[in-house]
């Protein structure tokens, strides 16, 4: 029997914000990162465009109606411990109804969903703990050069 060979997977993620400059994140559940927030997303189908994806990972995820409108940037996760290795596009999306409130709609995946802004998101990077809350693209993010220099994630949707 021949041993598969490890794969760089395409995950993309979905910044979302509310009227207050809140994002929306979610508790990851019974896969890698369980326990930590994440960004609404999912991995690129083969033949599909990354801001496609963000609608539509988005949609099955939260049943938002989102429009992706910007890739913001992207990281290089490897999660040691799961063997596994993606490149994330971080993508700013816009609701169509920006009343409408996030739900579950994948309860294995997502525990809640919840509007969170970046000074949060930010304090958790500030404890070695807080980081394990945070999904490790958004650790990555948080720690990537560029993204330090342009200062701020909601500045750029």
């Amino acid at each position: 029997m021949a041993s598969q060979q490890p794969v760089v997977r395409v995950g993309v993620a979905a910044i979302i914000s509310d009227a207050e400059g809140k994002m929306l994140v979610g508790v990851r559940k019974g896969s890698h990162g369980s326990g930590t927030l994440q960004f609404p997303g999912g991995h690129l189908e083969v033949g599909e465009d990354y801001l496609e994806c963000a609608e539509r990972e988005t949609l099955e995820e939260t049943g938002l109606k989102v429009k992706a409108e910007k890739d913001l940037a992207f990281t290089n996760d490897i999660f040691d411990a799961e063997k596994k290795h993606y490149i994330t596009i971080f993508v700013s999306c816009r609701r169509d109804d920006e009343q409408k409130q996030p739900v579950v709609m994948e309860p294995e995946k997502c525990e809640s969903w919840t509007w969170r802004s970046e000074a949060e998101l930010r304090e958790f990077m500030a404890t070695e703990e807080g980081k394990q809350r945070l999904f490790l693209p958004i650790v990555n993010l948080f720690n990537d050069r560029l993204y330090k220099e342009h200062g701020s994630l909601t500045a750029s949707l």
